[in-house]
């Protein structure tokens, strides 16, 4: 069983990493889609009791936001993969441009978010942890991860 928590400001690939990575085999768990905090841990809770394999597909900026996962989830035996996004403000500014709809983030929400950000460490409770970059191609660059990150 695999909790995965997705780490990064708006606009870094996340949700499509999930959709490339994990649609097939894990539930996708968003507080986009799902409106509210209340769905959210109703659904959460759901996977948790379920032994469901699932992706908090979420910015996750700060320790606190992801504290309440990784506590539950490894209270009831999964193994916790975090997947951090590499986030340049800049780079994430310009790939949110190119968004319609509610798709697009205002960039003082993207600045915000990057101002909470903190990179996750193996003391918060993750199992393995990775590191991931988009490459010219759009394509994803997945890495190990190293403490210097």
């Amino acid at each position: 069983m695999e909790a995965v928590i997705l780490i990064g400001i708006q606009a870094t690939g996340k949700s499509t990493f999930y959709r490339e990575r994990f649609f097939k085999s894990h539930m996708r768990i968003n507080l986009d889609m799902l409106k509210t905090r209340t769905r959210e841990n109703i659904f959460f809770d759901a996977c948790i009791r379920a032994k469901q394999p699932f992706v908090i597909d979420n910015t996750n900026p700060s320790v606190e936001d992801r504290k309440k996962y990784i506590d539950a989830s490894k209270e009831a035996g999964f193994t916790i993969i975090g997947y951090y996004f590499k986030s340049n403000i800049r780079e994430a500014i310009v790939r949110n441009e190119k968004r319609t709809g509610k798709e697009y983030v205002p960039s003082k929400g993207i600045a915000c978010t990057y101002n909470k950000l903190a990179i996750p460490t193996y003391d918060e409770g993750f199992d393995k942890l990775y590191y991931v970059n988009i490459d010219e191609d759009n394509n994803f660059i997945v890495q190990e991860w190293k403490n210097e990150f």
